[in-house]
C-alpha cells in the first residue's frame, strides 16, 4: 500500500543528510563570489549574504539576478509585514547536481562581472 511507503520512516530518514550534500555542493563552489552562504539545516533551500556584492533591496537584486545571471532566487522580505533592512536572498537546493553547479558558476560570473563594472565606473 503507497500510503504506508509513504509513512516508512526509512524513507525520511535519509532526506536530512541528502539536502545537506546538496547544501554543501553549492556553498563549496560560491568561494570567491562574494555570495556568502548562511549555515543552513533541515531545509531545502540555501540562504545567501549578497551584502557584499550591493546595498540593494532583495526583490531588486533577486529581479537582477534572475535578468543577467539566469539564476532564480527568493527574496525574505515578502515573507515580513514590515521587513528589516537586509540582504539575503534564498536558493533552492532541491534540484540535479548539475543544475546547482551551473547556478553557482552563473553566479560567480555575476559577481566578477559586477566587481569589473565597479572598478572602471560603469
Amino acid at each position: 500500500d503507497w500510503s504506508s511507503d509513504l509513512c516508512s520512516s526509512d524513507l525520511w530518514m535519509g532526506l536530512s543528510a541528502f539536502f545537506q550534500a546538496k547544501r554543501d555542493l553549492l556553498a563549496e563552489r560560491l568561494p570567491g563570489s562574494e555570495f556568502e552562504p548562511v549555515p543552513a539545516a533541515g531545509t531545502y533551500f540555501q540562504l545567501v549574504d549578497y551584502g557584499a556584492l550591493s546595498r540593494a533591496a532583495d526583490i531588486d537584486f533577486a529581479d537582477r539576478l534572475i535578468r543577467e545571471a539566469k539564476v532564480a532566487t527568493i527574496p525574505l522580505s515578502p515573507f515580513y509585514a514590515v521587513p528589516p533592512p537586509m540582504t539575503l536572498l534564498r536558493l533552492c537546493i532541491a534540484k540535479r547536481d548539475e543544475t546547482l553547479e551551473a547556478a553557482a558558476e552563473q553566479l560567480r560570473r555575476f559577481a566578477a562581472r559586477l566587481a569589473q563594472n565597479t572598478q572602471t565606473g560603469s
